[in-house]
Parts: structure tokens; C-alpha cells; sequence
């Protein structure tokens, strides 16, 4: 049927309308998408760029050089050396064991460091590089380069690492650095990024350890381009870190090599401090370690072999033993008695041989006893029941007080491992850590070095210096850092009274000078050079009633581990002190015999700056000095000659 001109009409109107529809429709999604496009591309162009760069530009950190360390006269203790590494790109090796085993066959690769980089390998990415071997030498990257088309994903690279020149010498105080560890990242709250750093080495005891925030520097950092996949691709550019702070000590190389030298295979300790400015010339503990072994890696067997050992190398013994300081301790205890105005120098006490307290007898060293004593004849002999009688009427307390304030008791804040407080306990202390009351038995015991009382060998040394001096000497191991001098340990007056300090001095003086001295075997006889000294022997073991009633045991009859402890303080040139110096040799035996003579040999290196003429020893001594200035002149030029002969 066919439709009328009006019927045509109306369909062509709704057509139109509909097609208008469509159209505004489509024209407003066009619209939409170009608002759309025009916000991402103009108005967030600088966000999606800058997406788009953290996706194709990486940043990777660059390890800073570590801060060297010296001696006082510029001398090379601790330093950085180029070190040669292989790693591996396992996705460029393609047969990763195959590449290793003809890798193993020019050079020699321990069975830990493989079984170790195998593990990195099945826990890392393919295209990440693991590092195979470390610290090789050049002939060792040589063949590698040589070879390089035979071994695909192998790549030699140069790196830095630590090297410690004097060896053993300084291992106690300088102490050794080593790879980062999970243990040292759980230490701390925030980890330095730096620190994960693969193979990064950060010190692990000693100096190292307690100067890592100056000696670590700041890193650097390099932008490189990778792909999707995180491959590198190039490096954009790079901006190197910080070197960490060169570090000067106070410790003198020749001294010290010395020191560590004469203490020879005891289990010993020295310690030389001047009194001018409290700077520490020598710091040595014996016996001692490599600690380029602990750089390296040191194998289970090497390490087994230290920490067997009973005269325990890898403890640092003048700072952090602490001993019975024996009668090295009576110059407190007479100290304290003077400045309370309790004895002059001409009372005197009658010593029988032993004292009787509380229904106790404690006895003096010498069995038939001094007779009448007085203060100069209680130190030069060393009385013991001089010392316990004094003792009771002076009082812990006032004991105490006095040895905290010559340096004992105290921690001195050094920056090296372990550092000892020791002890100089009083009624109070007693009470607080033992819940017991003070016996008048702990103060006889007290006043000649004995029971509670410990002291490490550099408080000793700090207070012979004070003694010596008069002033509040504290210890300083850093003269300077970049350059830039330290404060000094100079210190001012302890404020006690001079004579008193000068009735102490003398009684000292006649230790080492005067013929029944228990010192005077080992006297420096050189003019203007005469020390003031004083012996000690620490008992580490009781002895029992019947013992003494039979006889006591001679040091030399007991097992080393029971034997007493020699020790020795002393302090020269008397008139105008320069040094101070303190030894202790582990079950050594009388102090006299023992530590004294290794006191009196080097202080005479260090008043002389070196090897001492023949002259300033006693004549009876100079056959056997000549002949140990001749073995050890021998051992340092053999060290000198082959620097690296313990390394190999």
C-alpha cells in the first residue's frame, strides 16, 4: 500500500532526530577521549614521566673509600688496596658448572667460595652478577683475561679492600674489618643503604668498629638505563662518594713493634702513656694475630686455633682484663691514708710476718716479717702488714674514693673493643651487687690488691701517670682527625696535697734505685733517667692453711693457670716524668723477676725514642740486653725484607 506524502514526512523527522542522537553521542565520547588524552598528556605529563623514568633508569649505590689510619709520625696502619675479583653473569655463562670448572682449572677456587656463589646463583636473578673469587692477585686476573673468549659471563673486576701493613702489631687496637653481615644489619634500626652494598666492609672490632661512623664515608651513586626485564643497559652518569676520615692515633709504630716484641710469646700486656698530654705511645697485648686473616675470611681451622689457645690472642688484654692489681695497688692505699692525715712519714708499724683480724691471720709475703716499718720502707719492701693495718684505720670507703680518683675503678673512654671499668668496690657496692655487709677482712684484703679489687693494665698505667703528676691525666688514643688535632688528656690538678704525693713518689723511687728494692735488678742507671716503680704479684689461687704450714708452693711447681700474676708499674725520668708504664705477664710469678725488666726495657725505648745505648743498664745486664737488642734488631729487619711473609 502505498504510503501518503505526510506519512513520508513523519518517518524522515524521526531519522533526522535519531542520526542527531547518534551523532551528539559520538561526539560526546570523542569529546570525553580527548579531554581525557589532554589530561594525561598535558596536565599529568610531568607525573607519568617521571613514572616512566624510575622504570627505565635505576639508581645503584657506588661504596666509598674508607678513612686510613696512621701512626703519630704518619706511619701506615691501616689502608685500602686495589682488589681483584671474578664474578659471573649466570644468563651469560649459559652452562654455569661447565664455566666454573674451566674456571677452576687457571685459578684456585676454594670449595666455600663455589658452594657459596652457587647458593647467590639459585636465589638471584640470571642477569645479576655474583662475585666468585675475591682479593686475587694480578698473575691470577691475567690468566683470566687471557682466557676470557673460553669463559662466556666471566668478567674480572677491580675493587678496594683493607690491608693492615704491621700485621700483629696493632690487631688489639686497631682492630679488622669484614663483609657486612645479616647480624650487623639486625644491630641496627635504620640501616645506612650503603651497608647493603654486596661484599661492603664495615669494622668489626677494635678501632674500626668504634670509629665506623667517621671512618666509613658517605657513598656515591650512578644512574643507569635497564630494560623491562632490569638488565643494564648503559650507565647515564655518576657522582663518586665521600672518602671516610683519615685517622691519626697516638701510638708510636717503633714503640710499639717493640712493646709487642718484648713481651715475646707470654701471655702479657704493656702499656707506655705519656705524661705530658695522656697521648697512649704503645698499647700492646700479647700474644697477638694477623688480622688480614679475619679480612680475607679466616678458615675454620685458623680460628679454632685462637680460640683454643689458653693465652687468648684475640682478647685484648689492656683494656679489657682486669686483674687483682696485687701490691702495684698500695700506693692508693697509702695515698688515701696520708691525705686523711692519718700516718707521717716517720710512723712506723711492727710487722711480724702476718696481722691478726677477727680471728683471722693474713700474712705478709716475707714469712719472718719486715720488723719496723715505715712509709718509704712498706713500698720499697713491700710490706703487706704495713698495709693491712693501715687499711683498717683509713677505712673501703676512703680507699675507694682514692682509687676512682687515680684512674681505677673508672672506665676511660677509648675507642677500642671491650673496654673494662674494673673495680674499686666500697660498703655500698657490697651490699647492692653481693647483698652481703662489708667484712673488715675485704679491707684487708683490699689494701694490697688483693679480693675485689681489678684493674686493667691501662689503668695502671693511668695511675702511675696521675701519681706521677699530679694532674687528672685521662688516656687519649686519636691525635687527630683529617688533620684536625684532638682535644688533649693533659688535664688539670687532682688537688691533692704535693707532699703527700712526694712521700709516695719517693717511696717508689727507692723501689727501683735503692739495693733492697724489690726493684733494683731492673733500675735504669742513666743520669737524669732514673724511674720510680713498683711491683706487684696477684694471687689467683688460695692458699690453704696447711700449705703454708709445709711450705708454700713455688710458682714454678704449679700449673701455668694457677700460678700468680707479675705486674709492674713504674714511671720515668723521675725528676721530670715523661712516661708511665704499666705491665702485667699472666701467671708470670713474682713481679720482680718478671714484669719488672720488661718495664725498665721499655721505658728505656721510649725515653730514648729507640734502641738505648748499653750505658743505662745496670753492668750485670748489658751481655743479655745486647744480645736481645740483636734478636729483635734481626726479626725487624726480616719483617721489613718480607713484609707479607705471615700472610701466606
Amino acid at each position: 500500500m502505498r504510503r501518503s506524502p505526510k506519512d513520508q514526512e513523519g518517518d524522515h523527522r524521526k531519522l533526522s532526530r535519531r542520526a542527531l542522537l547518534l551523532g551528539g553521542m559520538q561526539l560526546g565520547l570523542v569529546g570525553a577521549l580527548a579531554a581525557r588524552m589532554r589530561y594525561l598528556q598535558i596536565d599529568q605529563a610531568d607525573q607519568f614521566r617521571l613514572l616512566a623514568e624510575e622504570n627505565r633508569i635505576n639508581i645503584r649505590l657506588l661504596a666509598p673509600a674508607r678513612g686510613e689510619i696512621f701512626d703519630r709520625n704518619g706511619r701506615v696502619l691501616a689502608h685500602n688496596s686495589p682488589s681483584y675479583r671474578i664474578i659471573i653473569v649466570p644468563e651469560d655463562a649459559g652452562d654455569v658448572e661447565q664455566v666454573i670448572g674451566k674456571l677452576s682449572e687457571l685459578i684456585p677456587l676454594p670449595p666455600e667460595d663455589i658452594e657459596r656463589a652457587r647458593t647467590e646463583i639459585r636465589r638471584g636473578r640470571p642477569f645479576l652478577p655474583i662475585t666468585l673469587a675475591d682479593q686475587l692477585n694480578w698473575e691470577d686476573i691475567s690468566k683470566v683475561a687471557v682466557n676470557a673468549p673460553a669463559l662466556p659471563g666471566i668478567t674480572p673486576e677491580v675493587g678496594l679492600t683493607r690491608i693492615y701493613p704491621q700485621l700483629d702489631d696493632f690487631a688489639h687496637v686497631v682492630g679488622y674489618v669484614g663483609p657486612v653481615s645479616d647480624y650487623d644489619l639486625s644491630k641496627l634500626e635504620a640501616p645506612d643503604p650503603t651497608l647493603r652494598i654486596p661484599r661492603f666492609q664495615i669494622g668489626k672490632v677494635g678501632f674500626e668498629a668504634k670509629r665506623e661512623d667517621l671512618l666509613r664515608g658517605t657513598a656515591g651513586a650512578k644512574r643507569i638505563e635497564v630494560n623491562a626485564g632490569g638488565r643494564v643497559m648503559r650507565e647515564l652518569d655518576r657522582k663518586e662518594g665521600q672518602a671516610g676520615a683519615d685517622m691519626q692515633l697516638a701510638v708510636d709504630t717503633e714503640l710499639q713493634n717493640y712493646a709487642q716484641a718484648r713481651l715475646g710469646k707470654e701471655s702479657a700486656a704493656v702499656v707506655v702513656m705519656d705524661c705530658e698530654n695522656g697521648d697512649l705511645r704503645a698499647i700492646a697485648s700479647a700474644p697477638s694475630f694477623d688480622p688480614n686473616q679475619f679480612v680475607r675470611g679466616i678458615s675454620v681451622a685458623d680460628y679454632r686455633m685462637l680460640t683454643d689457645d689458653p693465652y687468648r690472642p684475640l682478647a685484648n688484654k689492656t683494656v679489657q682484663g682486669t686483674y687483682p692489681p696485687g701490691s702495684t695497688f698500695k700506693m692508693v692505699t697509702s695515698l688515701a691514708a696520708l691525705e686523711e692525715g692519718l700516718i707521717g712519714p716517720e710512723d712506723t708499724v711492727y710487722c711480724p710476718g702476718h696481722l691478726e683480724v677477727s680471728g683471722r691471720r693474713f700474712h705478709c709475703w716475707k714469712r719472718a716479717g719486715h720488723g719496723h716499718v715505715d712509709l718509704n720502707t712498706s713500698l720499697k719492701q713491700s710490706c703487706d702488714v704495713y698495709y693491712y693495718d693501715l687499711a683498717i684505720k683509713v677505712g673501703i670507703d676512703k680507699i675507694s674514693a682514692m682509687a676512682n680518683r687515680l684512674g681505677l675503678g673508672v672506665r676511660h673512654d677509648l675507642p677500642m673493643s671491650a673496654v673494662a671499668s674494673g673495680l674499686a668496690p666500697n660498703r655500698d657496692w657490697k651490699s647492692r651487687v653481693k647483698g652481703q655487709e662489708w667484712l673488715v677482712g675485704d679491707t684487708v684484703n683490699a689494701s694490697i690488691g688483693q679480693g675485689f679489687i681489678l684493674a686493667s693494665p691501662l689503668q695502671l698505667a693511668v695511675m702511675t701517670a696521675r701519681l706521677a703528676t699530679g694532674r687528672n691525666l685521662s688516656p687519649r688514643l686519636i691525635k687527630s682527625i683529617d688533620g684536625i688535632e684532638q682535644p688533649s688528656g693533659a688535664g688539670e690538678s687532682l688537688g691533692l696535697n704535693e707532699n703527700n704525693l712526694r712521700m709516695v713518689r719517693r717511696g717508689m723511687y727507692s723501689v727501683s734505685n735503692d739495693r733492697r728494692g724489690t726493684g733494683y735488678r731492673s733500675r735504669i742507671i742513666a743520669e737524669g733517667m732514673r724511674m720510680g716503680g713498683k711491683s706487684g704479684t696477684s694471687q689467683v689461687r688460695n692458699i690453704t692453711a696447711a700449705e703454708r704450714a709445709a711450705g708454700v708452693i713455688r710458682n714454678k711447681d704449679l700449673p701455668w693457670e694457677r700460678r700468680d700474676h707479675a705486674l709492674y708499674v713504674c714511671f720515668a725520668p723521675f725528676d721530670d716524668p715523661k712516661f708511665a708504664v704499666s705491665v702485667i705477664v699472666e701467671h708470670g710469678g713474682g713481679g720482680s723477676s718478671v714484669a719488672a725488666p720488661i718495664a725498665r726495657d721499655v721505658m728505656l725505648q721510649a725515653l730514648y725514642n729507640g734502641t738505648p745505648p748499653l750505658e743505662a743498664y745496670p753492668k750485670g745486664d748489658r751481655k743479655r740486653i745486647k744480645a736481645q737488642q740483636d734478636r729483635l734488631a734481626r726479626e725487624r729487619a726480616k719483617r721489613a725484607e718480607n713484609p707479607d711473609s705471615d700472610r701466606a
